[in-house]
Formats: C-alpha cells, structure tokens, sequence
C-alpha cells in the first residue's frame, strides 16, 4: 500500500516537472520567436528576377548586361497630368522641373542621416509626352542599394517611393500657376512603385491576414467545444507554433541559407495555425473520448497520445514530404516554399505534441476543468473493448451517416464519383498561362494606375525594353530580325549616351565582341503581349544569330512561366509517388493507399474546375500564373489525404475488433465530427489568405479553402468510406486484415 502511495507520488512528481519543463521551453519559445516572427519582412525577396535559375536565357542576358553599363538601375518613374485632361501649361512644366531637381535633396525617413542623392544614380529626367497632356518623370535607383533597409527597417526602394508620394501630395497635387488652372493628378509607377505597393500589400501578412484568420478559428473552436477554456488553449498552441516556425525560417533566412518572399510568408502562417489546429482538434477529442474511460486526465492523455501519435505523425509527414517536393523546382521561389512549409507543419506538429499536452494536463486531476461546462466524466471504464458501445448506434448525425453509408455504399460511392468528374470536366478551362503585373492587385493601387496613364501618353514599352546581346558581326541582322517581329516599336543599339543624345553621334557599345541591342515592344514589359512580342523575337534572333542571348523584364517573366511549366510536370508525378509510398507503410496495405490518392486526385482536379468557372464567370480574373495550379495540387493532395489519414487510421483500429464493413461504419461515426470541424477550421485558414489583396493568394485561398472543404465533406465522408465498405476486407491487401473473415456487416465477398 505504502509502495504504491510513493509510486503514485513519483509519477505525478514527474509529470508536474515534465509539464513544467514544456511550459517554460514554450514560453521561451514565444518569447524570441515572437520578435523573430514580427521582422520576417525584412528578409524577404520579391524581386521574381533572383528566383530564375542561372541557366534561363534572361539570366544569362542579365549577366552579360553588366558589363555595358556601370551602375544597374531599378526605375521609379512619377506621371503627371492636368486634372482636367487638359495639356500642360508652361508654368506646370517648369514647376515639376524645379520639383524634379530637388528630389536628390530630399532627406531620409526619420532615424537616417543625409539625403536620397546617395541612393540616386544620375539626376531625375524630366520628359514631356509628345501629346502635350502629360508629363513623366524618370528617376534611377541604384538597383545593389535598392533592397538595403534603413534605420527604420523598410527597404530604401519602398521607403523612396513613399517619399516621393508624400513630396507630391506636399508641392505638386494641387499645382494652380495662374488663376482657373487646374492642378495636377501624379502617379509613382514604374519597376519601384510596384515593388512599393507588392511590399505594402505582403505588409497585411503580420496584422491583418492573422487576426482574420485566428479571430475565424477562434469563432469556429468555440462552437465546436462549447466552452469558454478549451478555445483559448488551442489557439495558443497554434500561437506558439507560428512563433517556432517564425524563429527557425527568420534565422535561417537571414544567414542566406533560404530565401523567403512574401507568398510564402503568408502560406506559413496559415499552414502553421490550420495544421496545428487539426492536430490539436484530433487530440483533444481522442483525450475526452479517455477521460470516460479512465479516472485520471494523465492517463487518459497518454492513451490518446498513444492512439493519435502515429495518425498526426503521418500526417505531418506527408504534408512535409509533399512540399519538400518543391525543391525539385527550377524556380527559386517555390523551392523556398519547400522547406519553409515544412517547417510550419513540424512545428505545428511539435506544439500538438508537446504544449498542447502540457496545457491540458496542466491543472492535474482537476484538468478536466478545462472542458467546463461539459467536462467529460469517467462513465464508461471497461477493459473489454467489446463492452464499450458501438458509436455507429446512436442517434448522432454521424452515427446516422455512418449507417446510411454502410447501407447504400456502391450507389453512394458511384454517385459521388460522377459528382466529382462533372467538376473535373472544367479543368481544361482554368487559363493559368500567366498574368500581367497590373493585374496581380486586386485594388487600385497607384502604380496599376500610373502605368494606365502611362500608356496613353507614353511609348508603353520603352520603360523597360528587351535586350539582346549579340556578336558584333550579327548586329544587322538580327536587328532586322527583332524588326521584322509584330509588336517590335524599334530596336537600337546600346550606346551609352546621355538621355537625349542623337544615337547617331556615339558608336554601340562593344564588350568582348558583344553588343547590346535595346528592343522597344509596343506593349509596356509587364503585360503578357509583350511576353508574347519577346517569345517571338527569341525565336527571330536566335534563327539569326545561334548565340544571341534575349533578356529584360518581359523576358524574365517569359522564363518564370517557362519554368513554372516544368515544375507542374516533374513535381506532379514525384508528389502522388512520395505520398502514395507514406500511405502504403502507414496503411500497411497497397489497395487502401492507391484507393484514397486516386480519390484526393480526383478531388483535386474537380476542385480546380469548380474554381476555374468561378475565376472566369464570378470573379472575372484575367488569369492566374502557371504556379497556382503547382501549390494547389501540393497542398490539397498532401493536405486531404490528412483527413482520409485520419479516418482510415481509425477505421483500420476497429477492423482489427470489429471486421473491415463494420470497422469503417464505426470509423466514420466516431471521427466524423472532429475531422469536418478540422477541415472547416482549414478551409476559414486559407479562405484567410483573400484578405491580402493580391491575385495570386486570392486564387491559392479559393482553390484549397474549397478542395479542403470537398475532401472533408465528399471524399472522407461518402467516397472512401463507401469504396472500403464495397470492398471490405479486400481494402487493405496484402496485409494481414485482408485474410481476416467479416464479423460485422453483411460479407458480399
């Protein structure tokens, strides 16, 4: 008796510490990570350019390009124009051109010593439109000084563009020289005013996009639990997660070892909080489940832990493996998010494990508190698993469900098919060949909108003109060739004169026998027609002369989709092979692991039809980049087969009691409630991702917030369930269980 006391009193003199333990690394955890989190913005890179591999032809232009000019320059380019669209007067020009000349003197945010001159290459250009209604001003930033921070932490091109907004609103917005003479409209656009507003724009990440999606989780957690404590420890769990996850990839993004860009800053932090979500939703409802069999919480949590450990893991894994298939990308973009995805979902995994745990167990035997009002009482203690009582026999929706599926499971799972290939039929009309920069924001912005005004005043695409470097000896001819291109305004050769010069006074440039010729596209470089105009003039240029080389931003953005073309077709197989291997060594069976990827496949293409009716007939985007298609699949294959994880975990535990037909009809009775509230609490995560208003996340959160919801609710519900309850114990062949009778349900075998 007296030995047992002191065991007992051992045991909870250990578990106090190791809770303890756990609370204090956590609190560490968010104490640094925390701050880490908050200055992820500082390291990122959203420049596309440095994402292309160094074997693009855009990159090797690039290169090549260096050597014909000192300084590389990233252009801010200020349009103005007669509020009333009427021509510019005289006394307007000359004041924009005094304006202009004390740009250089503009002082530094706050905090900074000095002025702009020093992050200025030459003086600010002032150039009428040909039209008399408008004027442009062209100002150079030294492109090496552009993505430095200043004392503030913001990046010397974001913080120009705003001092120049701000000098405008000052001195220009209003400028009346003479009685009845309308004011100015001015607009930064230009390469660093879409920098400054993709920056601005990626700056909801940190506010917004997370009390959007934690308030949502928050909302939906409550409804679930019931409860006023429960919630709360769910959402510091994800909490303290992100600030792991945001520790580990600032650190590492920091020291060069990744690069992060703002897209997959924001998939991190929702992937963080709806993964630790579901694994915290999977835990707690496996632990109440034990506490009415058990009299202590300990150990009812270490048989929760036991019979959840190994379904979560898996889980985690697949999602990890999944997205560390991004590493095989071209471009560097994506095979950031790679690693920096798998280092959400570890960390999300990490805190369900090990703080969550500790959270729930931290009030000892009075932890069942936490469940208040409806704490769950040990009611139910059997050791014989046959005594406890079927969930599938109650009068719950899932319970319900559940027999329906068992009872109508070929015509269920026939139906559900077609359902699914109806939406699949769409997928050929999903137009992700790529999309112009103004059409990336989803609100007016004042680059979108000078580069409009821009274009109607102004050659659109001498701004930022394709380049082709080419052996001296082919100059003619491929000049005539890029000619002789629809959509080419003129080609030039590069001289180095000063804006203005005659080009005829000054001989090309020669660096090693190369030239570089400046090809000006009727259509401004950020639109997809000059990406067209520039596939055209490669394919012109190299017939030309075999060792031209053709780069420039258009050209760029040519190679990125190129890339992103290559990428959908080399990752795609890898992905399905690495998930389907996980699943056959988790299943221990080949049948059930093909089974359920070749219904999450199938989920996944009717999800994407389903969103490309709504992308072209509801919302009336102009298109999506060829990477949306690529995160869509790696995410809604690795993130629905969780729920089918889930579930088929489950149901291969009661197959082992209660047979395969009967062991499925239980499985999905008893996970049904929590694994749709995981999946609904998933979908609100991503949906999330619309709040910033950009194109790309906006597409990315519709498609999976909806294949989330289509798996949970169609797949894991009917489809699978219905397909293992008609193929009973075949499902899991060539296990053991394959060989093992029926004892429950009707044996059509």
């Amino acid at each position: 008796m007296i030995l047992s006391m002191l065991s007992n009193r051992r045991s909870a003199l250990v578990r106090a510490v190791l809770v303890g333990v756990a609370l204090v690394v956590w609190l560490g955890i968010g104490s640094v990570g925390g701050m880490a989190q908050g200055k992820l913005s500082q390291v990122q890179t959203n420049d596309a350019s440095a994402f292309l591999p160094s074997s693009a032809e855009s990159t090797r232009a690039a290169e090549e390009s260096r050597g014909f000019v000192d300084t590389e320059t990233l252009p801010a380019l200020v349009v103005l124009r007669p509020a009333d669209g009427s021509e510019v007067t005289p006394d307007q020009l000359a004041a924009v051109q005094e304006w202009a000349q004390g740009i250089p003197d503009l002082p530094l945010p706050e905090g900074n010593d000095g002025t702009w001159s020093e992050y200025l290459v030459g003086e600010p250009v002032v150039v009428p439109a040909e039209d008399g209604e408008a004027l442009l001003v062209a100002i150079s930033l030294d492109g090496a000084k552009a993505e430095q921070l200043l004392a503030d932490e913001e990046r010397v091109a974001g913080s120009f563009v705003v001092a120049l907004r701000e000098s405008l609103d000052e001195e220009l917005a209003a400028t009346a020289t003479t009685a009845g003479e309308p004011g100015l409209q001015a607009w930064v656009t230009g390469p660093a005013g879409f920098v400054a507003d993709l920056v601005t724009a990626f700056g909801g990440i940190d506010g917004v996009l997370l009390l959007v999606a934690l308030g949502a989780v928050l909302l939906i957690l409550a409804v679930v639990y019931r409860s006023p404590f429960l919630p709360f420890v769910v959402i510091f769990t994800a909490v303290f997660a992100l600030c792991l996850a945001g520790l580990v990839v600032y650190t590492l993004a920091k020291n060069g070892t990744l690069v992060l860009n703002g897209q997959s800053q924001g998939i991190l932090s929702i992937l963080v909080v709806g993964a630790s979500v579901d694994y915290a939703l999977l835990l707690v409802a496996r632990y109440r489940e034990e506490l009415h069999h058990v009299e202590h919480p300990a150990a009812a949590m270490r048989r929760a832990l036991r019979a959840c450990v190994e379904p979560i893991a898996a889980s985690a894994g697949t999602v990890i493996a999944g997205v560390l298939c991004l590493l095989l990308s071209d471009l560097g973009s994506n095979r950031s998010l790679g690693p920096v995805a798998a280092i959400g979902i570890a960390s999300a995994l990490l805190g369900a494990l090990t703080l969550l745990p500790a959270l729930l167990l931290v009030f000892g035997k009075r932890s069942r508190v936490l469940f208040w009002p409806r704490a769950p009482r040990a009611d139910a203690i059997a050791t014989d698993p046959a005594a406890v009582p079927d969930p599938s026999a109650g009068p719950g929706v899932w319970a319900r469900l559940a027999r329906f599926v068992g009872r109508r499971a070929r015509p269920v799972w026939i139906l559900t098919t077609l359902a699914l290939c109806v939406g699949a039929a769409f997928l050929p009309t999903l137009n992700a060949s790529g999309t112009s920069q103004v059409d990336i924001f989803l609100t007016d912005v004042d680059a979108v909108s000078g580069e409009a005004v821009l274009a109607d005043h102004f050659p659109a695409g001498a701004v930022q003109p394709a380049i082709v470097i080419v052996d001296e000896a082919d100059v003619d001819t491929a000049t005539a060739a890029a000619e002789g291109v629809d959509g080419v305004e003129s080609v030039a050769p590069y001289t180095g004169a000063p804006s203005g010069a005659p080009a005829a006074e000054a001989p090309p440039v020669v660096v090693d026998g190369r030239v570089r010729l400046d090809v000006t596209t009727t259509a401004s470089a950020d639109t997809q027609a000059a990406v067209a105009t520039v596939e055209q003039v490669r394919a012109a240029v190299h017939e030309a002369s075999p060792s031209a080389l053709v780069g420039g931003a258009a050209a760029e953005t040519l190679d990125t989709q190129l890339a992103s073309e290559r990428d959908l077709r080399v990752i795609v197989p890898v992905v399905l092979l690495v998930i389907g291997v996980i699943l056959m060594f988790l299943l221990r069976s080949v049948v059930a692991a093909a089974l359920l990827l070749v219904a999450n496949v199938l989920s996944f293409a009717a999800a994407l039809g389903v969103s490309a009716i709504v992308f072209n007939h509801v919302f009336g985007f102009a298109g999506a980049d060829p990477v949306v298609p690529l995160f869509a699949f790696v995410f809604l294959v690795a993130l629905g087969v969780d729920y089918s994880i889930f579930l088929m975990t489950r149901v291969r535990e009661e197959s082992v009691k209660v047979g395969t037909r009967a062991g499925v009809v239980r499985g999905l009775a008893v996970t049904g409630g929590v694994i749709t509230s995981a999946g609904v609490v998933l979908a609100t995560t991503f949906a999330a991702l619309g709040v910033i208003p950009l194109l790309f996340l906006a597409q990315i959160a519709f498609i999976v917030a909806f294949g989330v919801l289509l798996d949970t609710l169609v797949v894991r519900s009917l489809l699978v369930p219905a397909l293992v309850h008609d193929l009973g114990r075949r499902t899991w062949w060539p296990s053991a269980l394959s060989r093992t009778p029926e004892r429950g349900g009707t044996d059509l075998e």
